[in-house]
C-alpha cells in the first residue's frame, strides 16, 4: 500500500486589503473573488487586514482563506501625517512605514509567490519594502493617481488608457487595463444569459436599490423618500440589498415599512447575481458593484458618492448604459431625480444591450490563469 501524500499547494497568494465603514468593501470583495478563483486552481490565497471597524475579516474566513488581522493605529497616523500624504492616507490608520513593518513579517515567513495589494492609502513606499519578499507583486488600482513599483497592475474600469499610469509605474510593469478583466464572482456569467432573456422589453416591475456593501450616509433611506412621491406602477416592487456591516440597516427598514409597493429589505444575501437578474432597474452606487450589472445587462440610475467613482460614471454614462446623478443633486433636487426615473423608462432596452457590451463577467478567470499560468 503506497503511504498517504498531501499535495503541497501549487502557489502561495498574499492579498492586503481592507473593508471599512469609511473604506467601504468594494477592495475586499474583489480581492476575495480573485483569492476563490486562484484557490479553485490549487493555490493557497491570505489575507493581511486591518481591524477596522466595519472590516470582513470573518467574511474572508467563511471562504476558507487565513487572514493575519493588523490593528488599529490612528494615533500613529496624526502624528506622522503631512503636507505629501497621499489622498486616502487615512484610510490606513497608520502609515504606510508601519504598515510595511507588520506586512513584512507576515509576507517574509509565507515567501509567496504573489502579493497583491489592493489599497488607496498604499504606493511605492511600502511596495518596495515588500517586493524582496515574494516573487512577484501585483497592484489593483482605479484611481492613477499615485506611484507604484510593481510586476503586474491591474485596473479593470472600463475604458481606461494605458497611457494613464504611464507616469506611475516601472518600465517593466505588464498593464491589464479594462473591464474585461473586472473581478465577478462567477454566478453573474452563470445568470448572464437568463437575465439579458428578461430584457426584451421596456417594463418596470422590480426595482433593485445597493448603494455598496456600507452605504455610510444612509443614501437608501433618501431614495426611498423620493420614491414614496413618485407614482410607480401599483404592481412595482422594491428590493433594498444592504451589507451586514452597515449602520443603517435600521434606519433603512423602518423607511421600507411604510412605503406604498411592496418593499423587502435583505442584509448580506449571497444571490445578488439573481436578484439583479430579475430586477428591471437597479438604483446603486458607480462603484465596484457597476461592472456586475453591467454583466447583467442592468438598467441603472447612478449615484455618484466619492470622488474616484466618477470616472466609471462618466464613461457608463457615456455608452448609455445608466444613467447618473451627482449625491448632492439627490438631497437639493429630489424632483430631477425623480424625473431621472421616469426618462429612464423608455429606454431600458438600449441600457441594457449597452451595458451587457461592457463586460461578461469573465474577468478572475482570466486574471487567474495569468498568474497561475
Amino acid at each position: 500500500m503506497k503511504p498517504l501524500t498531501i499535495k503541497e499547494p501549487s502557489c502561495k497568494i498574499v492579498f492586503r486589503c481592507d473593508a471599512s465603514i469609511q473604506i467601504g468593501t468594494g477592495h475586499v470583495m474583489r480581492c476575495l473573488t480573485l483569492a476563490n478563483e486562484m484557490a479553485q486552481q490549487g493555490a493557497e490565497c491570505v489575507f493581511i487586514c486591518r481591524r477596522h471597524h466595519g472590516n470582513l475579516i470573518e467574511e474572508i474566513q467563511k471562504h476558507g482563506h487565513k487572514v493575519y488581522p493588523l490593528p488599529l493605529e490612528n494615533d500613529l497616523y496624526i502624528e506622522t501625517n503631512n503636507k505629501t500624504a497621499l489622498a486616502h492616507a487615512d484610510w490606513l490608520a497608520s502609515t504606510q512605514c508601519r504598515d510595511a513593518e507588520l506586512s513584512r513579517s507576515i509576507v517574509k515567513a509565507i515567501q509567496p509567490y504573489w502579493l497583491i495589494v489592493d489599497h488607496y492609502a498604499l504606493d511605492e513606499n511600502w511596495e518596495k519594502r515588500l517586493r524582496q519578499y515574494c516573487k512577484k507583486l501585483m497592484v489593483i488600482d482605479d484611481l492613477a493617481d499615485r506611484k507604484h513599483n510593481c510586476d503586474v497592475l491591474l485596473d479593470q474600469n472600463f475604458g481606461r488608457d494605458l497611457q494613464d499610469y504611464a507616469a506611475y509605474v516601472n518600465e517593466d510593469c505588464e498593464l491589464l487595463c479594462g473591464s474585461v478583466y473586472a473581478l465577478l464572482r462567477p454566478e453573474f456569467a452563470e445568470w448572464r444569459s437568463y437575465s439579458l432573456e428578461q430584457r426584451q422589453h421596456n417594463k418596470l416591475a422590480s426595482i433593485l436599490i445597493n448603494l455598496g456593501g456600507v452605504d455610510k450616509g444612509n443614501i437608501t433611506t433618501k431614495i426611498l423618500k423620493v420614491l414614496q412621491t413618485k407614482s410607480l406602477p401599483d404592481h412595482c416592487s422594491i428590493t433594498i440589498v444592504m451589507g451586514s456591516t452597515s449602520p443603517w440597516i435600521e434606519a433603512v427598514e423602518q423607511q421600507a415599512a411604510i412605503m406604498r409597493w411592496r418593499t423587502v429589505v435583505k442584509v448580506g444575501v449571497d444571490n445578488m447575481a439573481e436578484l439583479m437578474a430579475n430586477s428591471d432597474l437597479a438604483i446603486g452606487a458607480a462603484g465596484s458593484t457597476s461592472w456586475e450589472r453591467c454583466c447583467l445587462g442592468l438598467p441603472t440610475i447612478m449615484l455618484v458618492l466619492a470622488d474616484n467613482q466618477q470616472v466609471i460614471a462618466n464613461v457608463l454614462e457615456g455608452v448609455g448604459a445608466a444613467l447618473t446623478f451627482d449625491i448632492a443633486m439627490l438631497e437639493a433636487e429630489p424632483l430631477v431625480f425623480d424625473q431621472g426615473i421616469e426618462s429612464v423608462a423608455p429606454k431600458m432596452r438600449e441600457m441594457s444591450k449597452a451595458a451587457s457590451a461592457v463586460t461578461d463577467g469573465l474577468g478572475a478567470t482570466r486574471l487567474s490563469k495569468i498568474l497561475l499560468q
